[in-house]
């Protein structure tokens, strides 16, 4: 009886001892499918507008995330579209180059068109103001995107601003993105769905060029100084994307010399 007690309890710690290898390993394997040191980068669009009532939770997330993660490579642009202003107010941020620039994500991504939308790295959207998901996704991004180096550098003159890129890239399919961005701004809307709010925008992109990498892998691109300019308020950033297939493979920004 004793000897057949032995014999279990024998059996029982070998396959508890090959259980445990076996989850051991197991654990080293994945661990090892994820690296462990950041080297990737994150580029969030959002499209939001002053008209929509849902966008200000949205808009007030980007300057949560750009102060989190202002040491780290996370780029950030809001796009104002300007398809709500015949609701009775006007977004003066509004263009209709950002509004096709949303529906060239809807064809990409098969996605609907509405805000707040944010795109991330050109291959995953959601709601603007889904804080959790879009923090993982940041997360992941960080550690898994292969970046392509950009380099930039601004300056101002009278009535431009000159802007200096070069890249590494050399798909001829990719664009460089080059956008001129407000920091910070805000808007005592009058009319429509947020009227009598005050809202705060944060990462506007005024203007955006595209350059072809095909041709011009280094250059430099201007932009029209804009009404009341401040350096210390605005900033550029530029991204490598490849048009059809919506894919982001580098990024980088810079201040005012």
């Amino acid at each position: 009886m004793i000897l057949k007690n032995l014999i279990k309890v024998s059996a029982f710690t070998a396959l508890l001892f090959a259980t445990s290898a076996f989850i051991y390993q197991d654990k080293v394997k994945k661990t090892a499918q994820h690296p462990t040191t950041k080297n990737g980068f994150a580029v969030l669009e959002l499209f939001t507008s002053e008209g929509c009532s849902s966008c200000p939770p949205a808009d007030e997330l980007m300057g949560k995330i750009g102060k989190e993660y202002k040491d780290e490579p996370v780029y950030l642009l809001s796009y104002h579209v300007d398809y709500w202003n015949r609701l009775g107010w006007k977004d003066r941020f509004s263009t209709a180059e950002n509004s096709q620039r949303q529906q060239q994500y809807s064809r990409i991504l098969n996605s609907q068109v509405y805000t707040p939308q944010l795109v991330v790295n050109g291959k995953t959207e959601f709601v603007g103001s889904d804080e959790n998901n879009i923090k993982n996704t940041i997360r992941e991004a960080l550690f898994n995107s292969k970046k392509t180096n950009v380099e930039l550098s601004a300056t101002i003159s009278q009535k431009e601003i000159n802007v200096q890129y070069k890249t590494s890239a050399t798909d001829p399919k990719n664009m460089l993105l080059i956008n001129l961005v407000e920091k910070h701004s805000s808007t005592q809307v009058g009319k429509g769905e947020n009227e009598g709010r005050h809202l705060h925008h944060w990462q506007i992109v005024h203007k955006q060029n595209q350059v072809s990498l095909n041709k011009q892998p280094e250059g430099t691109t201007t932009f029209q100084l804009p009404d009341g300019f401040s350096p210390e308020n605005w900033e550029v950033i530029a991204f490598i994307q490849n048009p059809k297939t919506g894919e982001i493979s580098g990024s980088a920004k810079t201040a005012f010399k």
